[in-house]
This record gives C-alpha cells, sequence and structure tokens, in this order.
C-alpha cells in the first residue's frame, strides 16, 4: 500500500496538554501538505483551525477526553459548542464505567446525547478498549451502531494501552453493516498502519505516519 493512501486515512492528531496554538497550526501546515483525513485536535483549538484550513482539511476534537466520566448533558454542551467553533467530525469517550457496571442503556443514551449535539457531522466513538473485556467490546460494537454513530474508535492513547490487531479484528467480526472502524493509540510504522487497514480499519489516528512521510521525503532530496 503507498504510503499516500495511508495519509488519506489518517487522522493527525496532536492531544497532549502542553500543545500550543503554534503547534497546532503546524499541525495543520503537515495535514494540508500531507493530504490526511483530519486533524485531530482538543477543543480549545477547534475555532483556530478551522479558521486556518477553511475547509482544506477536515477537524476533528474530542469530547469527555480522556476519562469519558463527564455527565451527558456536559459532553452535550461540549459537542454543540465543538460544532459552533468548526470541528467537522467528533470523537466522544464512554462512560466506562457504567459499561463495566453493565449499565448498557445510560451507555447508549451517553453516546446518543452527543449524537444529537452533533448536527449531522461525522461521530467516532472511543470504547478505551485495553480496559474492556472482548464480551464488553462486543456489546460496544451494537451499542455504537443502535446510538447512531459512524465509528467505533478503540484507544484515548491516554490510557494504559493503544490499538491492537485482535481488537480490529473483533470489531471487523462483530460490527453491524456500515459501522466503520478507527484505530488509534501506539501506531507507529508503515507495517503497523498496512495490517489495521488491511484487517478492516478505515480510520487510524496517528501522528506517527505524518512523520515517517516527512523523513522518507527528506531522504529523497
Amino acid at each position: 500500500m503507498h504510503i499516500n493512501e495511508i495519509l488519506s486515512k489518517c487522522d493527525h492528531t496532536l492531544l497532549l496538554q502542553t500543545a500550543t496554538p503554534n503547534e497546532i497550526i503546524a499541525l495543520c501546515d503537515d495535514a494540508l501538505e500531507y493530504n490526511t483525513a483530519s486533524v485531530c485536535i482538543p477543543p480549545c483549538y477547534v475555532r483556530l483551525a478551522s479558521e486556518y484550513l477553511k475547509g482544506r482539511v477536515k477537524v476533528c476534537t474530542v469530547i469527555g477526553f480522556p476519562n469519558g466520566n463527564a455527565t451527558s448533558e456536559v459532553k452535550a454542551f461540549e459537542t454543540a459548542d465543538a460544532v459552533k467553533n468548526g470541528a467537522d467530525e467528533i470523537d466522544m469517550v464512554i462512560n466506562v464505567g457504567a459499561l463495566r457496571a453493565g449499565n448498557t442503556e445510560y451507555v447508549l443514551n451517553d453516546i446518543i446525547a452527543v449524537r444529537n449535539a452533533c448536527k449531522g457531522k461525522i461521530l467516532k466513538v472511543i470504547i478505551e478498549t485495553c480496559l474492556l473485556t472482548d464480551e464488553e467490546k462486543r456489546i460496544m460494537c451494537d451499542i455504537v451502531y443502535r446510538a447512531g454513530a459512524d465509528y467505533i474508535k478503540t484507544s484515548t492513547g491516554f490510557s494504559k494501552g493503544g490499538a491492537t490487531f485482535d481488537d480490529i479484528k473483533l470489531f471487523a467480526e462483530n460490527r453491524p453493516n456500515g459501522l466503520k472502524i478507527k484505530a488509534a493509540g501506539g501506531i507507529s510504522s508503515i507495517e503497523d498502519a498496512e495490517r489495521f487497514i488491511s484487517l478492516g480499519a478505515d480510520r487510524l489516528g496517528t501522528s506517527r505516519i505524518v512523520k515517517i512521510a516527512k523523513e522518507n521525503k527528506k531522504n529523497e532530496q
């Protein structure tokens, strides 16, 4: 698979607490140069990125991040604010504690609250696979689909583990027809990116692939 095809599936990501406005602009410049699917950035920088990119690259942001235990009302407000500021895509974190307690109705309604606040934008649901059993992951494939979200996503990158090949395979085997998959967290090589895509991932959350493309370009000069 050509690296350009991989880049087109990447949400070029910078979510560190230390991220500065200048680093966000640099991220946007990279996304423009390497034609990534989006930039994935903190909510406080959505307006900056949206005004800078002017629709040339999608702006993705995170909701309830990284722990997922804000109330549904807070998540919905965050989402509406992000959309107002120019977000094209929303990556929300589920309430993992509610799922582990068996309160699937709460988890479903939590996602629906964000879906309703999205106003037709792309919604990806982060389930933090490293904290779940395989059965809970299967349950989430169904819940995410029933809530009307577009993607099920593995990880925030801020917990104890990121995307694994086994999790993408599990998603692909259990997702209802039409539900897409995003692998995120720890994707650090072209080989890994290709494998995730071959197993069923439609999007990748990573900054490393752009860095590799930049290194390749430098070496070719």
